[in-house]
């Protein structure tokens, strides 16, 4: 596949681009720093200033888009129609654990100890989460990690879930950039969550 990535070169970002690269397809990573890619005969650099047209150009002609960018520094507002407007109808969203619900009902970012720093980012996602939502015309998944998003090792054994933060032992469980990137490509691969926000962890 032909896939537009936008926020390559991010903690995320850059495994995702590894992981679609070993899988033999094609990216345009659309970064604001296009110097900081390492180009190949699969991954061509695309610079962005972050305008709405600007990502309706990039975007356009490819078979699916992935974003991985912080939500507060792409506001949704401007992300998200720039994917309806591209033309390209297969969204992936690496989301963020804010959103995801405890077993009481309550919301992640919600949780005493959240840090204060990162609400506007979380409250952000969960705006993309709800832009989506509303949407028609786009084939979305937005794909959430629990609390502990971090470097690690590519194992392909990890847990789905849907809206629940996925626990181990009555906490919050865990999941690696890499092991990620497999649960975020075998999606794009083989859609079984079109419309959909699920989540994976250990």
């Amino acid at each position: 596949m032909k896939v537009a990535l936008i926020g390559a070169t991010g903690k995320a970002g850059s495994r995702v681009l590894a992981e679609l690269v070993q899988r033999g397809h094609a990216v345009t990573a659309i970064v604001r720093h296009p110097e900081n890619v390492e180009t190949s005969d699969k991954v061509a650099a695309h610079g962005v200033d972050g305008s709405k047209q600007a990502l309706v150009d990039a975007i356009r002609g490819h078979d699916a888009v992935v974003s991985s960018v912080r939500f507060v520094d792409l506001d949704p507002d401007i992300l998200v129609p720039a994917v309806q407007e591209s033309g390209v109808k297969r969204y992936l969203v690496v989301g963020g654990a804010g959103s995801l619900l405890h077993p009481d009902g309550t919301q992640e970012v919600d949780q005493p100890g959240f840090p204060d720093v990162a609400k506007p980012n979380s409250n952000r996602g969960t705006d993309l989460l709800n832009l989506l939502k509303a949407s028609s015309d786009l084939d979305w998944t937005f794909i959430s990690p629990p609390r502990m998003f971090i470097p690690g090792e590519r194992t392909g054994e990890f847990r789905y879930g849907k809206d629940h933060m996925l626990m181990k032992d009555d906490q919050p469980t865990s999941i690696s950039f890499e092991d990620f990137a497999i649960a975020l490509v075998d999606e794009m691969e083989k859609p079984e969550r079109v419309r959909e926000r699920f989540t994976v962890g250990y």
